[in-house]
């Protein structure tokens, strides 16, 4: 997932299992809770990629100005020949979600459910349930072994709905905190010192550094940071979820010192190189 956009040190493989290999009557719904805010987004979009599904259809409710759908339903008169309103984006995303179903893996994403009437919480509802969805007087059946639904709302969903739906969190920032060494760089154990420092400071400051944030900071250490201000410069431009006021609290002083002095002494001893998604230990020829 973190190839799609979305990068965690929290595991969510259970809940996926869960959801995925769990018989079930209906649609497969997923409902994303959580306080990451467009942070459940970016998770819905990287796992419906990361399944490799074919078809990944994304439907915001706040979006004033949603891209035409690929199918587009054809307009229709009534019995005296009056053409009838187009059909809304809620109607034209699920209805062409219904219909790639039918021949291929789907992956249906409603986002910000919350900013819509309630009573598309029942049609959605009914659709996973019954696997169908009504437009006017068309039905248009979804495969039920091809759609996947991900739900994403700040309020709570329909009874109902939440009753059909498997619910997962995602937190806003990481929770589980890793512990890191220096060969997960291709860095030797002189690097260790600078670890040890890095994680105090971590521990201190209450922050769970995914292993490519971590990565560009030791890239600053190397190439920029000199400076405990300099330090605190770079963490909060590298690690989600670390504020600014946070690290300005003077309790975190000591630990900041203590990175910039471990930093600067594997310097003198060591030249470190790391660089894009490879990660390796050398010297400047």
């Amino acid at each position: 997932m973190a190839e799609n956009g979305f990068e965690s040190n929290d595991d969510y493989e259970f809940q996926l299992r869960c959801l995925l290999e769990s018989p079930t009557r209906g649609i497969r719904t997923l409902n994303i809770t959580g306080d990451g805010e467009r942070r459940k987004t970016a998770f819905a979009n990287a796992l419906a990629h990361a399944l490799e599904f074919p078809h990944v259809l994304y439907h915001d409710f706040t979006d004033e100005n949603p891209p035409l759908p690929d199918v587009i339903l054809p307009p229709s008169r009534d019995e005296l020949g009056r053409e009838e309103p187009p059909i809304e984006p809620l109607d034209q995303i699920v209805s062409e979600a219904c219909a790639q179903s039918e021949g291929d893996p789907t992956v249906l994403i409603l986002d910000q459910l919350h900013a819509t009437d309630f009573r598309e919480h029942i049609r959605i509802h009914r659709l996973v349930s019954n696997c169908y969805w009504n437009v006017r007087d068309g039905r248009y059946f979804a495969n039920p072994r091809h759609l996947l639904l991900f739900l994403i709302s700040e309020e709570p969903l329909y009874h109902a709905l939440q009753k059909e739906s498997f619910r997962i969190w995602i937190n806003r920032v990481s929770e589980q905190h890793l512990i890191y060494r220096p060969d997960d760089f291709c860095l030797g154990q002189e690097a260790q010192p600078l670890f040890d420092a890095l994680a105090a400071l971590f521990r201190s400051l209450g922050a769970a550094p995914t292993q490519s944030e971590l990565t560009r900071i030791l890239c600053d250490l190397q190439l920029h940071v000199r400076t405990p201000a300099q330090l605190q410069l770079s963490l909060y431009g590298r690690t989600e979820g670390v504020e600014r006021n946070t690290l300005e609290d003077p309790a975190h002083r000591t630990h900041l010192q203590q990175v910039v002095e471990a930093a600067q002494a594997l310097l003198v001893s060591e030249h470190i190189e790391l660089s894009g998604p490879q990660h390796r230990r050398g010297h400047p020829e």
